[in-house]
């Protein structure tokens, strides 16, 4: 039977055919869909949502070295967290096989970076595999498995946002009968002390040495021969878009993108009278391929920057002007990604920009509270690092600086990487003020439930964390729950612990405004043309259902949901019901 499915889907569809027992993740976007998926559909394989990527990675390889097949997903940055112990693994090996499925984002849809995950596989010394559609994806974490337990490594299987949320024709299988392999105690091979370390090093370097030879056979990495005029070496999504640009040439696709097949490779070069290496962000092949000796044209026609497209490589290797089908004639309306109607973070910066603050901001929806109108977020770096930059201006600026000084940080995230930044503070004697914004949900990936929330991933009721006593068992005082949309007592909250000699914690407890379970508003809301004074007050907060139009200020009923914080900035009391008709509507 065959199936359309995204990347995403045949990852994990792969993972169940593939008998896996454990499948571990953080959400992050594009990567999210896969662990989201075997919850839903493949109750056989445990699955959760961990606190972080180190911790997701951790728990993949426990589950390994037990002897069960274990699959990590994450987004790119969320290698960079888990790096730890990919590097160790490597030395160590596994038992059962071990997929790390990281899902890089060009173009940097969703993502603060756009860096190059291969490079992670060339620096761990692991085998990487990317495929380049969807039934590619599901055969792939098969065949990582079969390698990770053939070269006793991990393997790193690398996405797309392309591959990862487009969708093609998988053809479905059966669910292997695998069993867990036994588990053997082996401090030589698992407990990585200095002594044991460098002789697992040598290992590492001979399993290196196999995988190279086994990536010049491996049938993952393909010829495919037209004129040989041009010959393209490629690799995932950007196979595709050579595919469509350059049509019947040859193509050296590479399933294996880590360690490359130098003999094939040259085997390849030696046939074609013009190469060209078309691969996404940078120029990972190239650089190798021109250390083997070998003329090859890439970056210094294509971008090392976004995404390709048959078109970019239509106009930038081929110089074929590319014809527009339909020419827009109309104006396009702007649209910038703006916080949800409702959204519980805009009572926060809206206070926040009114006290003139400066904001360390973090990964998440409310880092959107960078942009106009509300303006009241300073910095943005990587998940958690808001507390600890906080922690960083005052020790370089003083006390007095700190008092206008606040770091903002989402619920998940703080789970993710801030309690150890709010840690730093309390031991190295700072004084900042941090701000927990509790939407009671992972919002920015999807509505993923986290420790805070008191569900699993499979919405199963499980122990809830306790921000308040967390806080003060690390240290610290003074924690003020409040309600972000209270704006005068929010305010007054935050006047007095920026001022506090001591460090603080605000958690700003409100539910994210889609959050069915938890939220229940009552219908939108409309201006008052009588009374309205047109002060444009309400539109400091940033609401995408108030709108100006020019003569009057308006509110679009098809937006509103009702949280009524615009009407405790409104002075005339000018903000209404919008009547039962319309709230019917």
């Amino acid at each position: 039977m065959k199936k359309l499915m995204l990347g995403n889907e045949a990852v994990a569809r792969g993972a169940y055919e593939a008998g896996v027992t454990v499948a571990t993740a953080y959400p992050g976007t594009p990567s999210t869909e896969i662990t989201e998926t075997i919850a839903a559909n493949y109750d056989n394989i445990y699955s959760e949502w961990s606190p972080n990527e180190k911790v997701a990675l951790e728990v993949a390889i426990g589950a390994s070295i037990a002897g069960a097949r274990s699959i990590c997903s994450m987004k790119h940055v969320g290698l960079n967290v888990a790096a730890d112990p990919l590097f160790t693994v490597s030395y160590t090996g596994v038992n059962g096989g071990l997929v790390i499925v990281v899902a890089d984002d060009p173009g940097m849809h969703s993502s603060q970076n756009e860096q190059d995950s291969r490079f992670y596989a060339r620096s761990a010394k692991v085998p990487m595999l990317e495929p380049s559609d969807s039934q590619e994806c599901k055969d792939f974490v098969k065949k990582a498995l079969e390698i990770s337990e053939e070269f006793d490594c991990p393997v790193i299987l690398r996405l797309s946002t392309r591959i990862s949320h487009s969708q093609s024709l998988v053809e479905l299988g059966e669910k292997e009968d695998y069993k867990l392999k036994d588990y053997k105690k082996d401090f030589n091979k698992y407990v990585m002390m200095p002594a044991m370390a460098r002789k697992r090093h040598v290992e590492v370097e001979k399993r290196m040495a196999r995988l190279r030879e086994f990536a010049e056979n491996t049938s993952l990495n393909k010829i495919e021969w037209g004129s040989k005029d041009i010959g393209v070496i490629t690799s995932g999504i950007a196979y595709q878009y050579a595919k469509e640009a350059f049509g019947d040439v040859s193509y050296l696709k590479l399933g294996m993108v880590y360690p490359l097949p130098e003999k094939l490779i040259r085997e390849f070069s030696g046939k074609v009278k013009k190469l060209y290496v078309v691969e996404e962000l940078e120029p990972f092949f190239e650089n190798q391929i021109k250390k083997m000796g070998i003329e090859v044209t890439g970056k210094e026609l294509l971008p090392a920057i976004g995404e390709l497209s048959a078109n970019i490589i239509k106009e930038k290797v081929l110089g074929e002007k590319v014809e527009i089908n339909a020419a827009i004639n109309e104006a396009i309306p702007v649209r910038p990604p703006v916080m949800c109607p409702g959204c519980p973070h805009r009572g926060t910066f809206y206070v926040l920009k009114k006290l003139k603050l400066t904001v360390n901001g973090d990964i998440g929806c409310y880092t959107l509270g960078a942009l106009p109108p509300n303006e009241s977020m300073d910095t943005c770096v990587c998940m958690g690092a808001s507390i600890g930059m906080a922690h960083g201006m005052e020790k370089a600026r003083g006390r007095d600086f700190s008092r206008k000084t606040v770091a903002v940080i989402g619920d998940s995230t703080f789970i993710h990487s801030g309690i150890t930044g709010l840690i730093d503070i309390v031991y190295n004697k700072g004084n900042s003020t941090i701000i927990v914004l509790d939407n009671s949900i992972t919002g920015m990936t999807g509505h993923q439930e986290n420790p805070t929330t008191g569900f699993t991933i499979k919405g199963e009721p499980t122990r809830q964390v306790d921000l308040v006593k967390l806080a003060n068992a690390i240290g610290i005082d003074r924690v003020r729950v409040a309600d972000p949309f209270n704006l005068k007592e929010f305010e007054k909250i935050v006047k007095e612990e920026v001022e506090a000699d001591e460090p603080s914690l605000i958690i700003a407890q409100r539910p994210c405004a889609l959050l069915k379970r938890s939220v229940n508003f009552k219908g939108p809301l409309k201006i008052s043309s009588e009374k309205c004074r047109k002060c444009k007050v309400c539109m400091t907060i940033g609401c995408p259902a108030i709108v100006d139009k020019g003569s009057s200020i308006e509110i679009n009923d098809a937006l509103c949901v009702g949280c009524e914080l615009c009407t405790k900035v409104c002075r005339f009391d000018a903000i209404e019901k919008a009547g039962a008709d319309c709230a019917k509507s």
